[in-house]
């Protein structure tokens, strides 16, 4: 039968289970000995290794003698054991650091072997399964796993602790992650697998909880919070080897195979964006799914303006025989491929000839599900000038391409409307990629709105991004205009001027592209296009792109914290006083600066890439980091294409003093004058106001004049509130944001510790902060004050409650001793 696998017990709590074919016969690992080490206890022990009498066998002795009578699968019972060598040495460790480790190394007979995998008429290989075991203890469950994957053959790893086990994930990339979920005491299993979904190589991973048998009087619990938190699947309790080994051999041949053969996909993906022939997918009934850019190029179209869009919506050419279209139907829809001379209608109206291949897919249940079109130009004399000016314009934009290649070698990360969709969607690991400073600083982590920004560890954020690009535009048609938005999202829509407007529902309904849907809404509503003379197609061209320029991978700073910002600055445009104070002018810079006020944001404090000597702080001085990236970079996203340049048609004069009103606002969410801000305010619009309304002599209030000085000190009230009202919100929401916030908070801690980097916030530690504790420091410190002072300007009274409903949560479990987001017996 085979030998337990080796393991190698780290300094920071990993078991590394040495892979099983690395070692073919016993030998002592290289190093100075140190002394004898003791055998490790449980599954450490080699199976067929008896220790010197069955009284003073460790302690898994029992469930390894089981292990082997439940395995039983090779050897004899009389065959010899292999020796187990004991030494102490130095090791390489996982996350790049060279340390001290006890390593017990044993013989394993079982080969891994690659796996070979067809999708389609590709040929995969597929390496051997990894597998990361989370469990604070060993116990019997913890070995039925262990022993589970030397059976299946499967790569295995044990990490007792988050921060191990987060390290451990971060350089092997597991398939496959089973965490404890029976215990709370020692770690929260669902906490812990928060902060591995929000790292980038979790998507295609599969975790497992392992929970607590019910028993029978016991009601059956819903998994939808286990789902909630990133799990796949639940495993209910049992140590049975076999039952461990089926449940990991149905993952493999189920999640796993499935995750292995999506990101395969990237790379046709990749081929079709490369290619120079013309592509366009449909639906079976002809509803465009895919274009790749020779299409773009040649009909002039960007992809936005056809994806989702019927083949029947689009102009005609009038120069194809009239029973044409009837024709090539007739022949597709018998599951035929069709080939011809077809006249196509560009966007500037222009027609040109094109050799069209259409091949029918046939997919699950034996019918049609979609159309592949091949599209190449004729050599014709009309053709040719079309040719020329195709090339001409691609000749602008390989222009336009070259700007942003050298934007960003500059600021590493941005993404404009040419690159969303071309990249590659497969990442290098951690410990094969070579990040320039800027990059290396996206792939640490983030922080929350107490020193406004954010924390979680990434793993390049410019390939995470790109891959929900593809994910969004595969799932959901972006919208042509506010009119043309899907019903689902137009209904939760209807309620975005309540307060109460439940962000995360948009979120998810639009697979995390808010921004787009709530930004023409509101956007409409204020009468941004007219103002700015500019077409909602613009308008619409511009939000994608700058959604397309937040980090959806990150926890906090992502495009739906924005979209949440966004929200809060149009219902705070809605008040009277508000309204009364400010011009169109005003209006419309506040709504763009809270769209673009965190753009591009890495997931970092200013402290933080202060502290790491990051490219924008060098570039910036340390001073206002970040607030001056995103104005900068919102800028320039903006006007390098004309198809997004919202602010081409109005004059120079608007456009210098709707740049300079944005620009001030986005400067204005800088923390470090937090305090600064709200004292204006107070001295210059809450004080003469109070002052008139007792009805005293000084002069009147300067907000009621619409003094240029007071719209500013209104303004930059208005987008700073707006971007710390999580704890103005209903409660449901207020919890979801501390979540998020809290999340960003611990991993850059983590990474601080990690690069050896000053802690900046040492009381944001994963293991041992009170997230109730630090909602009630922020609220004390930051919100109370502010919220106040807006209040007695804009009367809030509803967000007023909500603050004091949700101090009072926090209060509660405060007293309770409760560390986290609710109670336990609430989650």
């Amino acid at each position: 039968m085979g030998c337990a696998p080796s393991i190698h017990v780290s300094q920071s709590g990993v078991i590394y289970c040495r892979d099983s074919d690395e070692s073919n016969s016993p030998r002592q690992t290289p190093g100075v000995p140190q002394g004898p080490a003791a055998p490790l206890p449980g599954p450490c022990a080699p199976p067929d290794a008896a220790p010197p009498s069955r009284a003073a066998g460790p302690p898994g002795a029992v469930r390894v003698r089981r292990a082997r009578a439940e395995l039983g699968s090779g050897s004899s019972a009389g065959s010899a054991a292999p020796a187990a060598t004991t030494c102490r040495g130095r090791r390489r460790h996982c996350c790049s650091s060279a340390e001290a480790e006890t390593q017990t190394s044993y013989t394993s007979v079982k080969q891994v072997s690659s796996a070979e995998v067809r999708i389609g008429p590709m040929r995969l290989t597929q390496d051997p399964i990894q597998v990361l075991l989370i469990f604070a203890k060993e116990d019997s469950q913890s070995d039925g796993f262990l022993w589970a994957c030397d059976k299946a053959g499967y790569r295995c790893n044990v990490a007792r602790t988050p921060e191990s086990a987060l390290e451990c994930f971060l350089d092997k990339h597991h398939e496959i992650i089973v965490i404890d979920h029976r215990h709370t005491r020692n770690f929260d299993a669902e906490a812990v697998c928060r902060s591995i979904r929000a790292t980038n190589p979790s998507e295609h991973t599969v975790i497992l909880a392992v929970v607590s048998q019910v028993s029978d009087d016991q009601e059956e619990v819903s998994v939808l919070p286990l789902l909630h938190a990133g799990f796949n699947r639940r495993f209910m309790e049992n140590s049975s080897i076999i039952a461990c080994y089926n449940e990991l051999i149905q993952i493999e041949h189920g999640e796993v195979r499935s995750q292995f053969k999506l990101r395969a996909c990237n790379s046709v993906f990749t081929a079709l964006d490369h290619c120079h022939e013309a592509i366009e997918i449909t639906s079976d009934d002809h509803v465009i799914q895919y274009v790749n850019p020779a299409f773009e190029r040649m009909m002039g179209y960007h992809k936005g303006e056809l994806l989702g869009k019927e083949l029947a919506d689009l102009p005609k050419s009038d120069k194809n025989r009239a029973d044409l279209l009837d024709t090539i139907n007739t022949c597709i829809k018998k599951g035929k491929e069709w080939q011809g001379v077809y006249y196509a209608r560009r966007k500037s109206g222009d027609s040109i000839q094109q050799h069209v291949k259409i091949t029918p897919v046939i997919g699950q249940g034996g019918k049609i599900r979609h159309f592949v079109s091949l599209k190449k130009l004729c050599c014709t004399t009309d053709n040719n000038k079309q040719i020329h000016k195709i090339h001409r314009d691609s000749g602008d934009n390989s222009q336009t391409d070259s700007h942003s290649f050298r934007y960003k070698n500059r600021r590493k990360e941005s993404i404009d409307v040419k690159s969303i969709s071309s990249r590659s969607s497969d990442a290098p690991s951690l410990q094969n990629r070579r990040y320039p400073s800027m990059a290396r600083i996206h792939s640490m982590t983030i922080e929350a709105p107490i020193t406004k920004d954010g924390l979680r560890r990434l793993s390049g954020n410019e390939y995470v991004f790109t891959k929900n690009v593809h994910q969004s535009h595969s799932h959901l048609a972006m919208p042509i205009t506010i009119n043309d938005v899907p019903p689902s999202i137009a209904q939760l829509l209807d309620n975005e001027e309540s307060w109460d407007f439940n962000i995360f529902e948009l979120e998810a309904v639009t697979h995390k592209r808010p921004l787009v849907y709530l930004g023409l809404k509101v956007f409409s509503r204020f009468g941004v296009c007219e103002f700015l003379n500019c077409s909602e197609t613009t308008l619409r061209a511009w939000l994608q792109v700058i959604e397309a320029n937040y980090h959806s991978s990150n926890a906090y700073h992502n495009s739906t914290h924005a979209a949440d910002v966004l929200h809060a600055t149009a219902f705070f445009l809605g008040k009277e006083r508000v309204k009364g104070s400010l011009d169109q002018l005003d209006e419309v810079a506040a709504l763009i600066a809270a769209t673009v006020h965190d753009v591009d944001h890495p997931g970092r404090t200013n402290s933080f890439l202060c502290n790491a000597g990051s490219e924008l702080a060098v570039l910036y001085n340390d001073t206002a980091v970040l607030e001056s990236h995103h104005t900068a970079l919102a800028f320039q996203l903006t006007v390098k294409d004309t198809k997004c340049n919202i602010f081409k048609n109005i004059d120079r004069n608007h456009y210098r003093t709707l740049r300079q009103a944005i620009i001030d606002m986005v400067l204005a969410t800088e923390m470090t004058k937090h305090f600064e801000h709200v004292n204006k305010f107070v001295n210059s619009i809450n004080k003469p106001m109070a002052a008139e309304t007792e009805g005293s002599e000084g002069e009147c209030s300067p907000a009621g004049k619409n003094f240029p000085e007071n719209q500013i000190l209104i303004k930059r009230m208005m987008i700073k509130c707006a971007d710390v009202a999580n704890p103005c919100r209903p409660l449901d929401l207020c919890i979801e944001w501390a979540g998020r916030i809290s999340e960003e908070y611990f991993a850059q801690t983590d990474e601080e510790k990690r690069q050896g980097l000053p802690v900046v916030m040492p009381v944001f530690d994963r293991n041992t902060c009170s997230i109730p504790k630090s909602q009630i420091s922020f609220i004390d410190y930051f919100i109370t004050d502010m919220f106040d002072a807006w209040d007695a300007f804009a009367h809030l009274p509803a967000l007023m409650q909500h603050l004091a409903d949700n101090y009072k949560h926090w209060k509660t479990l405060d007293d309770l001793k409760c560390r986290s987001l609710r109670l336990p017996s609430e989650s």
